[in-house]
């Protein structure tokens, strides 16, 4: 049975759905990603999970329990690391770790989970003196440290430098090879790329598509990309009739083309047979950014106007 099952969930704000028939199961020790463009629903439902907000309808079970009804019952096998939190300014982080794990009945050490997420240097420090990066970490070694069976993080590594950032994931995989599930809400495509063995893409509170993230990469419209700048100009039409061909742009002289391998065997005889040379020339992978703005594109520009 998964340990977290979503069926068929609805949650609207004043009449206006938020989430809209939303469908997922994540099996025990897997890392499952949430995607979606701000405002798609992710947060609503991720909440809906953990038990902080009622559907209007649908089924939600963790590990086989109703988050609302049975809230206490979940709590002790779910860690959450919340988009949105404060603790109290003046509260220490020595005195969060220690109270947090007062809380568990077998609590893990927060010790080493400090030193992991580079908080012992601010055991003393208040809460209301750290910045936002260091909030971030003590909220999740407090999502943590009650050893949970699942974890939700919403936004994991939001307001972390690169190398902090880095280091969180190594912890994220370390905590999924003791068996733990981690329920991951992200917008950082390379994070979730990543850590997810498969992600649920939400758009407009719908799932528009849930697969690993090679397969959402093999999904996109251009799953191999090539760029090159022509030694002399080539003929258009000739360019837009290349077989399995999804896009082609022209930039200072520059030509990118996104479409399969067979495109690119295409643009190389191509090439050869006008004799034109290619410099500069990059042949990469798709990446999930590009997956994610072909299953989102119009909602993402939609949220830019």
């Amino acid at each position: 049975m998964p340990v977290i099952e979503v069926m068929d969930l609805r949650k609207s704000y004043a009449g206006r759905p938020a989430v809209d028939g939303v469908s997922f199961a994540v099996e025990e020790g897997e890392i499952f990603g949430v995607l979606g463009p701000n405002g798609a629903g992710k947060t609503t439902t991720v909440e809906c999970v953990e038990g902080l907000r009622v559907p209007d309808s649908g089924v939600v079970r963790v590990t086989g329990l109703d988050p609302v009804a049975d809230h206490a019952r979940v709590a002790r096998v779910l860690g959450a690391q919340l988009q949105e939190s404060e603790l109290q300014a003046k509260l220490t982080v020595r005195e969060a770790l220690e109270l947090y794990a007062a809380f568990y009945p077998k609590p893990l050490d927060w010790g080493p989970l400090a030193e992991r997420l580079g908080l012992t240097a601010k055991l003393t420090t208040r809460f209301g003196k750290l910045s936002g990066g260091q909030k971030q970490r003590l909220f999740i070694a407090l999502a943590l440290i009650g050893d949970p069976r699942i974890v939700v993080l919403d936004e994991l590594t939001t307001g972390l430098d690169p190398r902090a950032r880095r280091d969180t994931w190594e912890l994220i995989e370390d905590v999924r090879t003791r068996g733990v599930t981690v329920l991951l809400v992200t917008h950082f495509m390379e994070e979730a790329q990543r850590l997810c063995d498969r992600i649920a893409v939400i758009d407009k509170g719908r799932v528009a598509a849930l697969d690993t993230p090679a397969g959402l990469i093999r999904r996109s419209a251009g799953s191999t990309v090539i760029s090159f700048t022509p030694s002399a100009p080539l003929d258009e039409a000739e360019l837009n009739a290349l077989p399995a061909l999804a896009s082609v742009e022209h930039r200072d002289g520059r030509i990118t083309l996104a479409g399969t391998d067979e495109t690119v065997n295409a643009v190389i005889t191509l090439l050869a047979r006008h004799r034109v040379t290619a410099r500069q020339l990059r042949v990469s992978d798709a990446t999930l950014d590009d997956a994610f703005l072909d299953l989102t594109g119009d909602a993402t520009k939609e949220a830019a106007v």
